[in-house]
């Protein structure tokens, strides 16, 4: 039962990411344990973070236990003074079924999508620092996620794909201040203190002087994930599985983008951008979305 609480709130606001699956330890019968993990998707600027976990017995693991945990979590959220979420994001596409009919039942959308980078980072440190402490330890990686056979990437839609495209490369001291920008369509995430102030964060800009607002609208829909070279491609990994095919490159550029995205990953916990804008002259932005290459 989720207890009622007044809409006129104080109540800090934010999405969640769930995480329900089995564990690489054994209970005392040989089952896998099951776990449920929830957490707040991370602020730009709050550091404030609710987590909530619950173990499931092998012989619960059903959208009826879902359920009652997923109500146990909302009343725990709203008694450290967090609203309930009106957004779920689950990565594991196995779950999502299960996932989305406990989350109706409590009146909360399920988005699948990757873009959960708050829920990846604590599984990591799970699966490095707890898992390998518990009674019943197996050894198998849980984080981050990767799909076997990823999905053929295929060009963005003639109306949203814009006149044309650069890459380009953002301070790490100016990206600190993103949430100070006129944007009309965005999505930012933290920067981590420990990242060095000379650090450059590579991204893409698309431009498009008749459709840019159409454009950043249809990317947030997307849920952007990362950015990564293919061949001579530069491909968008969304949601859950999707792959857009942004644009193509040339040899000599493609060797450059590389380099960027790797050392983002090795010195500035994989940061990426992508922003949309008329022109490269438009001081304010119709779209920007942090993106983190984790996996």
């Amino acid at each position: 039962m989720i207890i009622s609480v007044p809409k006129e709130s104080n109540l800090k606001k934010t999405d969640w990411e769930i995480d329900f699956y089995s564990r690489p330890i054994l209970d005392e019968n040989g089952k896998k344990r099951w776990e449920l993990l929830i957490t707040s998707t991370n602020d730009f600027k709050d550091k404030k973070t609710f987590k909530w976990e619950k173990i499931c017995p092998a012989s619960s693991v059903n959208s009826i236990w879902l359920k009652e945990a997923l109500e146990e979590a909302i009343n725990e959220a709203n008694s450290q003074g967090w609203e309930t979420p009106s957004v779920l994001r689950c990565w594991r596409s196995s779950m999502k079924t299960m996932i989305k009919r406990a989350a109706d039942q409590v009146g909360i959308e399920l988005i699948s999508s990757k873009r959960t980078y708050t829920l990846l980072e604590w599984l990591i440190d799970r699966e490095r620092n707890f898992y390998p402490q518990q009674k019943g330890y197996i050894g198998v990686n849980l984080a981050p996620p990767s799909d076997p056979i990823k999905n053929q990437a295929i060009p963005l839609p003639e109306e949203v794909r814009g006149d044309s495209w650069s890459f380009a490369s953002l301070s790490i001291n100016t990206l600190r201040e993103a949430d100070e920008w006129e944007i009309e369509f965005s999505n930012l995430i933290p920067i981590k203190e420990s990242i060095k102030e000379n650090i450059s964060i590579p991204g893409i800009r698309l431009f498009s002087s008749n459709r840019s607002l159409a454009l950043a609208a249809w990317l947030g829909g997307l849920e952007p994930v990362k950015l990564l070279i293919e061949g001579t491609q530069i491909i968008l990994e969304a949601g859950q599985a999707d792959r857009w095919l942004v644009t193509d490159v040339e040899e000599e550029a493609k060797k450059a983008i590389e380099n960027n995205f790797s050392s983002s990953k090795l010195d500035a916990d994989g940061l990426q951008f992508i922003s949309v804008q008329k022109s490269s002259e438009q001081n304010s932005l119709d779209g920007f979305w942090m993106l983190r290459d984790i996996g």
